[in-house]
């Protein structure tokens, strides 16, 4: 069987001026039977267009924080570095996704521009705007939990790992405030933030705030969210 075909967004350096990848989206993409491939930060819609066509699917991974002005908000000083290319490179992918039908897989920055993007709102930084015990930032290594999710039932995520918690790793500071109107909460963390979501309008638009990336070689349930995604490419 072809190995689907599955661009991944690029992460940005500003220091080094380069563009680079973690190898664990593309471990996990390649471990479920799928091609990885490292998509350029774009800022035209036809090019945007030619890129989703050649695919099967797109990961929307980590980075920068989301630029505020993309849900109407004023920058606050506890907003980290953003990325103006990568939003706009990200949410024009997303656009021609979401229009073509094609797979789509959002982790942790990525879960924060689908939301933005589609009507939604982000906490800036959750230690000044939703201070709470739960461990969102936890240190190295990645790959180990740091709290835990209530999984909704109802919803894909329901379905594929059949338990009411799941414990995930984190490694975020900012958030979903307010839930894009066209999503569907799929877990919620132990202190009520939103850290899963669909598209139910659409055949596979998932994404999530914790990150199978540093996880799936040794979390089953991480390597079957990639499973899930890369099987929803072909």
């Amino acid at each position: 069987m072809k190995k689907p075909l599955i661009g991944v967004t690029a992460l940005v350096d500003y220091g080094r001026e380069s563009l680079w990848m973690l190898p664990g989206y593309f471990e996990g993409i390649s471990e479920a039977g799928g091609m990885p491939v490292m998509l350029p930060v774009i800022s035209d819609g036809r090019d945007a267009e030619r890129l989703m066509e050649a695919l099967d699917g797109l990961l929307i991974a980590g980075g920068q924080d989301v630029g505020p002005e993309m849900y109407g908000d004023t920058k606050l000083f506890v907003c980290g570095e953003t990325s103006p290319e990568r939003d706009v490179s990200d949410t024009i992918l997303l656009d021609e996704a979401i229009r073509l039908d094609k797979p789509v897989l959002g982790i942790c920055r990525g879960i924060q521009l689908i939301n933005a993007h589609l009507g939604g709102t982000l906490y800036q930084d959750l230690p000044a705007q939703h201070p709470s015990d739960t461990r969102h930032h936890q240190a190295p290594p990645y790959d180990r939990p740091s709290h835990e999710v209530n999984i909704a039932r109802n919803t894909p995520l329901w379905e594929l790992f059949r338990t009411e918690t799941l414990p995930v790793n984190s490694c975020h500071h900012q958030a979903i405030r307010d839930l894009a109107p066209s999503l569907q909460p799929m877990a919620v963390s132990e202190d009520g933030l939103v850290e899963a979501v669909c598209l139910p309008q659409r055949s596979f638009l998932w994404a999530v705030q914790w990150h199978p990336e540093f996880s799936h070689k040794t979390d089953e349930n991480s390597k079957k969210i990639f499973r899930a995604f890369v099987k929803s490419c072909i």
